[in-house]
């Protein structure tokens, strides 16, 4: 069996021949499908081959993007911790695959000093220790030190306190990044290693650390625990280990001297404004702190039912009483309050008072802007909208919700292919969001992209059927996998959830167009699909009217008298409407 095995498309034959040459050459065996036996069944040789390679180096290119068996390929390797990624194009690296360090082979012609190789055979490498020609053994030094802070371990024995070990990971690589002298692996692709017990070599071959730091948290009633141990990758050998009891008062200065720990372990020095910048905190009330960790928490786990939503709103406005001058508190609170309005049509604050109250405080938080463009497109101000939503994207691209602000911004209007650009960071930024993977299916069918709807449709099962063990009354997680498993051709297990759904929430608005999308979107009941949506439109708004309208998941009933009926009917009541009231929502999405 041989040391390397080598996935590629047809297109991309040229290369594979030339990597695996090169290969040969340091000494390695490889195995690519030339190679087949003419006696052998192909999947079974494929099989063992995968299974015994200590390394898989999957070439990505357009093509290779789009086949299934370089996915599964791909996926298999993944799994087994073995997966060395090169792309030879500028195509876009299908999700969970785009979270994962990829060498830019794009033009080589065999240069084995290029830095894209030099990355790949250092990372065959070290998946081959003890196997690995001398020739291989060198691996360039990183420029800078760089961490990856893993999502501390909630140790409190209560799920619902997730929020808060999940909060200070997050503040931990926010406070790092602050540091000049220190690369760190941002939080998308750290928590994809959340809960999963992965070797911490492995971690850091796969993103290019030098260390990795690792903890957990115990937080019970006003004390907290805090455990923490930073690991020099390469030797699997502590640099520093500490434990932490503390009162929840003392818990900024705990973060500071975490932080501080850390830098000084790795034998750096912080710049004046860098120790300003870690001990800026956004509020000096821990207990608003912790409301706002707990709203945090709440408005990013992908449940965007009506109860979640408002427990998520007085939270927020809980921090906002204690500290009024608290501008995350209030960016999180006009998120809630236009997602309230845009998705269950609740009348009344709309979001754009506590944005504007969020960006009089700091106007950099990209969050609020992206408010605004939100309420002022479903105000008709689309050139303002435009704006704000590009000063969102300047002031943070890796932002979840400006992201997927972003990505239903343009699918208002009709700009499919960049909805799915933002859709797609939207989904790897967040690994618990169903929602993002879920209108990625509608914009590449939109598109004809057949084989990016069912990886969308593959993210969302999985995300979706998560989400429903933690809570198996989930509206918006039932809506998203029914439909999801419409794309996948599972059409039986679709119209089951669709009706499991219907029996737990029968007045979970949102829900229910999203169960009538993937009836109607292929085509499996579209009665079904029209009786899910009358009850929706007899009290839509405006703005949901206008989704319905561009969404290409309703397509198959727009030439059929009684969907048109409905539409008729909405569009007569909305137009004697109070405005107020009709101000919209963005339905599915």
């Amino acid at each position: 069996m041989s040391d390397v095995f080598i996935s590629y498309a047809r297109s991309t034959a040229k290369e594979a021949q030339a990597v695996a040459d090169a290969l040969r050459a340091l000494g390695y065996g490889v195995w690519r499908d030339d190679e087949l036996p003419a006696h052998r069944a192909y999947t079974d040789v494929i099989e063992e081959q995968l299974q015994s390679a200590k390394a898989v180096v999957v070439i990505w290119s357009a093509e290779a993007v789009k086949s299934q068996w370089v996915f599964s390929e791909a996926n298999r390797a993944r799994e087994d911790g073995k997966l060395v990624q090169l792309t030879v194009d500028v195509a876009r690296l299908p999700m969970p695959f785009d979270t994962i360090q990829c060498a830019d082979l794009a033009g080589w012609t065999g240069d084995l000093e290029t830095p894209g190789w030099k990355k790949v055979v250092a990372s065959i490498g070290d998946l081959l220790v003890g196997a690995r020609p001398a020739a291989a053994t060198a691996v360039a030094a990183p420029r800078k030190l760089s961490v990856c802070v893993l999502p501390f371990a909630n140790m409190s024995g209560d799920p619902e306190q997730e929020y808060f070990s999940d909060g200070i990971s997050e503040d931990i690589i926010t406070d790092l990044s602050k540091v000049s002298a220190l690369s760190v692996v941002s939080r998308n692709s750290a928590f994809q290693f959340k809960g999963r017990h992965v070797d911490l070599r492995q971690i850091a071959r796969q993103l290019e650390v030098s260390y990795v730091l690792e903890g957990s948290v115990r937080k019970a009633g006003a004390r907290v625990r805090i455990t923490a141990q930073l690991i020099e990758a390469a030797r699997d050998s502590h640099v520093w280990a500490e434990r932490f009891d503390r009162d929840l008062d003392d818990i900024f200065a705990l973060q500071d001297e975490i932080s501080r720990a850390i830098v000084s372990a790795l034998k750096l020095k912080l710049l004046p404004e860098e120790k300003v910048a870690i001990a800026q905190r956004g509020t000096t009330s821990p207990e608003a702190y912790d409301l706002y960790l707990m709203a945090r928490g709440r408005a990013i786990s992908g449940n965007s039912d009506r109860p979640t939503l408002e427990a998520t709103e007085r939270f927020a406005t809980r921090a906002i009483e204690i500290d009024p001058g608290y501008a995350q508190a209030w960016a999180c609170l006009a998120v809630t309050q236009i997602t309230l309005l845009t998705r269950h049509g609740r009348v009344g604050e709309d979001g754009w008072a506590a944005a504007e109250r969020a960006l009089a405080l700091d106007d950099s938080l990209a969050e609020a802007h992206a408010v605004k463009a939100r309420l002022l497109l479903l105000s008709g101000r689309s050139a303002e909208a435009d704006a704000e939503i590009a000063t969102a994207l300047r002031l943070d691209p890796d932002s979840y919700e400006v992201n997927h602000s972003a990505a239903n911004h343009a699918f208002r209007q009709r700009r499919y292919e960049d909805a799915i650009r933002y859709f797609e960071a939207a989904s790897a930024l967040m690994e618990t969001s169903f929602s993002a993977p879920g209108m990625l299916m509608t914009c590449y069918a939109a598109v004809g992209d057949g084989e990016g709807r069912a990886r969308a449709a593959r993210t969302t099962v999985a995300r979706a059927e998560q989400a429903l063990e933690q809570d198996p009354g989930n509206g918006a997680a039932m809506g998203f996998l029914a439909g999801a498993l419409a794309a996948l051709g599972d059409a039986q297990r679709a119209r089951d959830w669709c009706a499991r759904a219907v029996r737990i929430d029968p007045d979970n608005r949102p829900m229910r167009y999203n169960l009538a999308c993937a009836l109607s979107a292929d085509q499996l009941d579209l009665d079904g699909a029209i009786e899910l949506l009358a009850p929706y439109f007899a009290s839509a708004s405006q703005g949901e009217l206008g989704h319905a309208a561009v969404d290409p998941d309703l397509d198959p009933l727009r030439d059929d008298p009684r969907f048109k009926a409905i539409i008729v009917k909405t569009e007569a009541r909305l137009a004697v409407a109070n405005p107020a009231d009709a101000a919209g929502t963005s339905g599915s999405a």
